[in-house]
C-alpha cells in the first residue's frame, strides 16, 4: 500500500470528491495504464478514456476484474471502488450515450496514478527477451520452480510493491514495509510465453489464501503479479477469470495485479537456495513437495541438459 496525503485519504478512504476540473488527469491524453493510488492495481487503459466534459476523468471500460460496483450511500448512484483494496474511485453512469459502450466511469484523478506506455513496454520494445515478476509465498520455493523452465533465462529473488525506498530481508519479514517476496524472471517469449508462466505460477501456490502460503503468514507472502506492460495486465486478468469460471479453486482467488515499479534484489545468500540447501528441513518439508508437484506436470517445459 502507498502512503496517502490527507486529501488523498479524504477521497479514497472517506469517499470524498475532488473539485471538478481540478484533477491532473481531466485532460490527460498520454498512452498507458491508470492504476489505483492506494495499492497500485491496474484499473483503466488509456484507450478507454474519453472527454465527457464533466470535470473528471472518464472511461467507458475498465480492465477486467479491476473495478467493483455497489450502490452509493445516497441510494441512487453506483459507486466504483478498486476491487483489490476497496479504495473509492468515483461513480459509474449508464444510458448517457456518450460513447458506443454507453458507460461512463467518472473517476477522481487523485484516486489514480499513471504508468506511461513507454515505461510499461520499454523492455519488450528494446529486446526480444521479456520480464515477469511474481509473488507466491516464500521466494525460495518459487525461484526453484521457475529456474527449471526452458525459455527462462534468469530468475532472481527479491522484493517489490512496498512503500519504503529500500528493502532487505529483515525489514520485509517484519511485514511493515509493504513489500512482497517475489521472483524477477527474464524469459524468451519465443520459447515460453507469459501465459505458460502464469500456468506454472498458479500450479505452484494457493492463490486463495490472503497474505499467506501454508505456515508462512504476512503481507510479504501475498499472491501478486507485477505486470510489466498492458498485455500482461490483460493476460493475467483473463487467466484469473478463466480459473474462476472453471471453478478450479473452491474459494475466491485473491491474487493482486499491480503495475511493476521497483525491484530490489534479495541478498546473495538467497540465490539458488533450494539447490544449495535442499537437505534443510524447510526445503524438504515445504519447497521440495511444491517443486516435485509442479515439475511433474511441466516436464516438457524443463530446461534441456
Amino acid at each position: 500500500m502507498n502512503n496517502l496525503t490527507e486529501f488523498e485519504k479524504y477521497v479514497i478512504e472517506q469517499k470524498g470528491t475532488e473539485r471538478p476540473f481540478s484533477g491532473e488527469f481531466v485532460d490527460h491524453n498520454a498512452r498507458g495504464v491508470y492504476c489505483c493510488k492506494k495499492c497500485g492495481a491496474a484499473l483503466y487503459k488509456s484507450e478507454d478514456k474519453f472527454n465527457a466534459h464533466c470535470g473528471w476523468p472518464a472511461f467507458d471500460d475498465e480492465i477486467a476484474g479491476a473495478v467493483a460496483r455497489s450502490i452509493d450511500a445516497d441510494g441512487r448512484r453506483v459507486e466504483i471502488t478498486c476491487q483489490q483494496c476497496g479504495g473509492h474511485l468515483g461513480h459509474v453512469f449508464e444510458g448517457e450515450m456518450l460513447t458506443d459502450k454507453n458507460v461512463r466511469h467518472c473517476v477522481n484523478s487523485v484516486s489514480m496514478v499513471f504508468k506511461p506506455v513507454d515505461e510499461l513496454n520499454q523492455v519488450a520494445s528494446q529486446t526480444r527477451t521479456q520480464k515477469a515478476t511474481f509473488g507466491a509465498g516464500c521466494f525460495w520455493c518459487v525461484e526453484a520452480i521457475f529456474a527449471q523452465l526452458e525459455g527462462v533465462l534468469s530468475v532472481k529473488s527479491g522484493y517489490c510493491g512496498g512503500e519504503a525506498k529500500d528493502a532487505n530481508y529483515d525489514t520485509v519479514c517484519s511485514g511493515r514495509t509493504g513489500h512482497a517476496e517475489v521472483v524477477h524472471i527474464e524469459f524468451d517469449p519465443a520459447v515460453i510465453d507469459f501465459e505458460t508462466l502464469l500456468t506454472v505460477l498458479f500450479e505452484s501456490h494457493d492463490p486463495t489464501t490472503l497474505n499467506q502460503q501454508g505456515n508462512d503468514k504476512g503481507p510479504q507472502y501475498r499472491s501478486v503479479i507485477f505486470a510489466h506492460n498492458s498485455d500482461q495486465v490483460d493476460l493475467a486478468n483473463a487467466y484469473i477469470n478463466r480459473l474462476t469460471e472453471q471453478g478450479v479453486w473452491q474459494h475466491p482467488i485473491v491474487t493482486q495485479i499491480c503495475a511493476f515499479d521497483t525491484f530490489y534484489p534479495a541478498e546473495n545468500y538467497h540465490d539458488d537456495y533450494f539447490a544449495k540447501h535442499g537437505e534443510q528441513p524447510y526445503c524438504q518439508l515445504v519447497v521440495k513437495p511444491k517443486f516435485d508437484k509442479v515439475m511433474s506436470k511441466f516436464a516438457d517445459k524443463r530446461k534441456k541438459d
